[in-house]
Parts: structure tokens; C-alpha cells; sequence
């Protein structure tokens, strides 16, 4: 397969992940950065991939949130163990459109629906039963169709770099980085 763009280049390695990897292939840690300067890190599901770039979905109101929506930039990796592969991406944050959230909130189980409802996430929870408690309210409340909520939705990172990393041996590991110019990407092969 001759590969023209680094989505390309990331989709052939991602179709090769869903083949090899014991779950989860879409999981990705998402870095971000407070009001302070201070980084943090956590691992999503990136739910939606294509030439815009990588789609994850959230509570807008999370520490997450939060972060995303003030500086509009975050980094993702993904790693495959069994491919001994990772793929690092920095890019630009945009929220996506309330028709692509309510497309993916429909396709959730309902047990995930109603927890975007219950869960005030990254809040401090007095107890478990507190969160039990909601759960039930929310469930009686919609029955098997909840709405979405207005504070859950989607983010999109479109890249503006993509960096793609295969171990070698003796760690002389293969680095292959695309930067976008424009709307050109050039690539250039970095030292491991």
C-alpha cells in the first residue's frame, strides 16, 4: 500500500492494531495543560478517526473539559505493545458539531447514557451510594431514552503533527514525523 498522508499512514497502522491488540486499539493517553502551565495525562477512547482528525467524547465540564476548551491544544499517544509501535500526535481542539455527539450519545449502551447524566465528572463524590442514588434518578427520570445532556459532547484534535515510532533493535527505532505546513505535511525521518 503506497501511503500519501500521515492518516493514511495512521489508519494502515491502526487497522493492523484492531487485528493484534487484546483490547481497546482506539485507547490513547490525551495530554493537556491547566491555567498553571501544569500538564495532565489520561487514557481515552479516540472514537472517530478521519482526514480532520481524531474524535473523543466527554463530559464538557470535566477537568478535561476545562482544559480542552481554554487552550484548544492537546497531544495524543497511542501505544501497541504487540506491534511495538506508538504513534504521537499534537494538534489544534475544536469541539464537534451537536449533530456528530448526538450520533455517537444514540450509538452508546444505555448504562453509558444514563452515566453522563449521573456522573458530575472530576467533582468530588461524597460516597459511592451518592452516585448509585443519581444513577437510579436518571434511569427513572428517561427510561431507555435519555437525551443527551448539553454538558456532554466531543472534541476533535486536528493535527498538526504526527510523529510515528517503531522499535528496532538495540533501540535504534525507527521515527518517521509528518509537520503540517499549510495545508501541505511534510515528513522527515528523526534520529531514535
Amino acid at each position: 500500500m503506497s501511503i500519501k498522508t500521515p492518516i493514511e499512514h495512521f489508519t494502515q497502522w491502526y487497522e493492523e492494531a484492531k487485528q493484534s491488540e487484546p483490547s481497546d486499539p482506539d485507547a490513547a493517553c490525551l495530554a493537556t495543560i491547566d491555567s498553571n502551565g501544569m500538564p495532565n495525562a489520561r487514557v481515552i477512547l479516540v472514537r472517530k478517526i478521519d482526514d480532520r482528525g481524531f474524535c473523543f467524547f466527554t463530559n464538557l465540564e470535566s477537568t478535561k473539559g476545562h482544559e480542552l476548551l481554554s487552550s484548544h491544544k492537546a497531544a495524543l499517544n497511542f501505544h501497541w505493545k504487540s506491534l511495538k509501535r506508538q504513534v504521537r500526535i499534537r494538534g489544534e481542539i475544536s469541539t464537534v458539531s451537536k449533530e456528530e455527539a448526538d450520533g455517537y450519545y444514540a450509538s452508546r449502551p444505555l448504562g453509558n447514557r444514563i452515566g453522563a447524566w449521573a456522573s458530575l465528572q472530576s467533582r468530588p463524590l461524597e460516597s459511592r451510594d451518592t452516585l448509585i442514588q443519581r444513577v437510579e434518578e436518571f434511569e427513572n427520570k428517561f427510561g431507555d431514552d435519555p437525551p443527551r445532556p448539553d454538558h456532554w459532547g466531543g472534541f476533535r484534535l486536528s493535527p498538526t503533527s504526527i510523529e510515528f515510532w517503531q522499535e528496532g533493535e538495540h533501540r535504534l527505532h525507527n521515527r518517521l514525523q509528518y509537520t503540517l505546513s499549510g495545508e501541505d505535511w511534510n515528513s522527515k525521518v528523526l534520529y531514535p
